[in-house]
This record gives structure tokens, C-alpha cells and sequence, in this order.
């Protein structure tokens, strides 16, 4: 019974796998054969109609020294959000390149020790120790970390 079975099982495997080689080369010869119809076309955007009449030139003055003294105050924060993308570090001793795992838990060891020794922490923690406030702690040292050129990858 089980013989019978088997050979049952390898039949429809096969034809599940023949089924779906047959339809990928169909469609590559249609891609092939006619490449127009296969790629959609560019979705058109619609354009803004122009104001008929010109503005006066001397109405009001430009504020663009205003925007520039606006855009400087976001720079510090872009430079915490490009630290914050970073999702790998290297070790400055032996070159590895590693995760950064969302949990302290799974972290690897030389990244703990980091902290430590750049003065983040002021201790390892075990996983007994975690609590909210070690948490907070641990997440704002990760964050200055990343922020490290030492460590970046």
C-alpha cells in the first residue's frame, strides 16, 4: 500500500514541476516573440496647466534665505536618521561585519563590550538584569554606537 502510494506521489510531483516549466517557457516565448505586450506601458502623468498670466516680478521678496536657515536645523536630524538606517557593524579589531539585532539578548558579544569600553554602559547586562529602564539604556547606546565611525561598516 505504501509502495502505491508512493509512486503516486512521485507521478503528481512530476507533473506539477512539467506544468509549471512548460508555463514558464510559453511565457518567455511570448515575451520573446511580441516584448510590447509583455512590458505595461508608462503610466502617463498629468501635467499642471500654466497660469496664463506672468506674476509681477517686484510683488514680494524671495524668501530663500528663510528656507536655508530652516533646512540647517534639520541636518542634525539626518544625521541621527542615517545612524538610526544603520543596520551593520564592524568590529575595528577583526574586520567582522555584523547585525545589529533588534534584541540585547541576541547581540553578539564584541558589540556589548563596545558599548562598555566606549563608555555607553556601564556594564554588560546580563539577561536576568533587563528590565525597562536597562532598556531604554541599552537603546539609546546602540543608537550613539551606530553613530561611531569607529564602528560603521
Amino acid at each position: 500500500m505504501t509502495e502505491g502510494l508512493f509512486i503516486l506521489t512521485t507521478i503528481f510531483v512530476a507533473y506539477v514541476v512539467y506544468v509549471i516549466v512548460s508555463d514558464s517557457k510559453a511565457e518567455k516565448e511570448k515575451t520573446e516573440s511580441n516584448p510590447a505586450e509583455a512590458t505595461p506601458a508608462p503610466e502617463k502623468t498629468p501635467q499642471v496647466a500654466k497660469p496664463s498670466k506672468p506674476k509681477p516680478a517686484a510683488s514680494k521678496p524671495k524668501p530663500a534665505p528663510v528656507k536655508k536657515a530652516e533646512q540647517a536645523k534639520p541636518e542634525p536630524k539626518t544625521a541621527t536618521k542615517q545612524a538610526s538606517n544603520v543596520k551593520e557593524l564592524r568590529n575595528p579589531e577583526t574586520g567582522e561585519v555584523s547585525t545589529i539585532a533588534a534584541n540585547y539578548r541576541f547581540m553578539k558579544r564584541w558589540i556589548k563590550d563596545a558599548m562598555v569600553t566606549e563608555g555607553l554602559l556601564d556594564k554588560v547586562y546580563k539577561n536576568n538584569e533587563l528590565d525597562d529602564a536597562a532598556t531604554t539604556k541599552i537603546n539609546a547606546a546602540v543608537e550613539k554606537l551606530k553613530a561611531l565611525d569607529k564602528y560603521k561598516a
